[in-house]
């Protein structure tokens, strides 16, 4: 059971390419994305990192390559994860064609800061060899220094300027196989020119708020910049910087998706904010209910609500719902409909067992 949106976002057509296995842009669903923290040279810690990322549901993951030992060491990296693996690289053209020779699904450059032409065309030649795609990224704190001094202050316009000029780059080497970014740190001057951008090509669109600071400043602008985009039907796939551990950027990405009904995954969790109707203890029971059943992938909604006023009434919209009573006598509801009482001091348990039970019948049923 699930609460039938109140409108559907009508996505703007884009072509579709391929990042690994996974597809970007066209009718595909929007991917989420993150990037490691480690040293890359750290075999050991950036697997384990990147698993992370992966096994908490991101699509993507980035690598930075800044130099050599880096870029050399993707080779090793990639053949102990199941993700596509985008190489970060900056400067210079010969990471990017090492990090192609090692097994990266997509380079992330910006081709004007490559260097000469030969040497673009070396990047794209080993693109081309090697089935990987590129992401055009341009970022407001690193605009060329003749469009700088244009518009003189980073503005939606230079961003794009420089998006067009790096695809044109690209193309003129027949090389069509790409996404784009135009990143700031500027939730308003972003959207602008995500805006823009989206009118002047149909190539997918990566979206995010760069340098967007701590956990919860950072996941409020994400969650403005990219909900209102996402809302207008602009963006095809996703990344969430935060100034924390990587794994927090997938959460965040995934419940700004599952919150415009744009991705389905997991157990969501419509709750209370409680008060002193409360029949139990709301928030400790979110917590806890949060990590039991982070495991579970298949789309399930659970109403968590501490009182009668409005707990059955969103249960009844829900798989899975618990509404708080008098004396420790909570309601537990299936499907949207009363079951039984449960006590307080069973109540985590049986929601657990509920949930776990509802999500094997779906994915049976599949």
């Amino acid at each position: 059971m699930s609460i039938r949106p109140f409108r559907d976002i009508k996505r703007r057509k884009t072509r579709e390419i391929n990042v690994g296995k996974v597809k970007v842009g066209g009718e595909s669903p929007i991917s989420v994305q993150s990037m490691t923290n480690t040293l890359t040279t750290d075999i050991k810690a950036t697997i384990k990192q990147i698993n992370e990322i992966s096994s908490e549901g991101a699509d993507i993951v980035r690598v930075s390559c800044p130099d050599e030992p880096s870029s050399k060491a993707l080779k090793e990296i990639i053949k102990h994860v199941d993700v596509p693996i985008v190489a970060d690289i900056h400067f210079h053209y010969k990471r990017a064609i090492e990090a192609a020779e090692g097994g990266a699904s997509c380079l992330r450059i910006n081709p004007g800061n490559i260097g000469s032409k030969d040497k673009i065309k070396e990047v794209v030649k080993a693109a081309v060899d090697h089935n990987c795609s590129i992401r055009v990224g341009v970022n407001a704190g690193s605009l060329e220094k003749d469009i700088l001094e244009k518009y003189r202050e980073p503005c939606p316009e230079a961003l794009v300027e420089s998006a067009i000029r790096n695809i044109k780059i690209l193309e003129d080497e027949n090389f069509q196989n790409l996404k784009i970014s135009v990143k700031s740190s500027d939730v308003f001057l972003s959207i602008e020119a995500y805006r823009q951008l989206s009118k002047t090509t149909d190539y997918p669109l990566h979206l995010g708020i760069t340098e967007a600071g701590g956990f919860i400043p950072g996941s409020v602008k994400s969650s403005i910049g990219l909900g209102t985009l996402l809302l207008e039907g602009i963006g095809d796939t996703i990344r969430i910087s935060l100034s924390d551990n990587p794994v927090e950027e997938v959460k965040i990405g995934n419940e700004i998706l599952k919150s415009l009904n744009l991705r389905e995954r997991g157990v969501k969790i419509i709750s209370c904010p409680s008060c002193a109707r409360q029949g139990f203890e709301v928030i400790e029971t979110v917590k806890i209910l949060e990590k039991k059943l982070s495991h579970i992938k298949t789309p399930i909604t659970l109403s968590v609500i501490g009182c009668v006023v409005n707990g059955p009434g969103e249960a009844a919209l829900t798989d899975v719902g618990i509404t708080g009573g008098k004396k420790g006598n909570n309601m537990l509801y299936l499907s949207g409909v009363q079951s039984k009482k449960i006590s307080t001091s069973d109540m985590i348990d049986k929601v657990v067992s509920e949930v776990e039970k509802k999500a094997s019948e779906i994915k049976n049923s599949k």
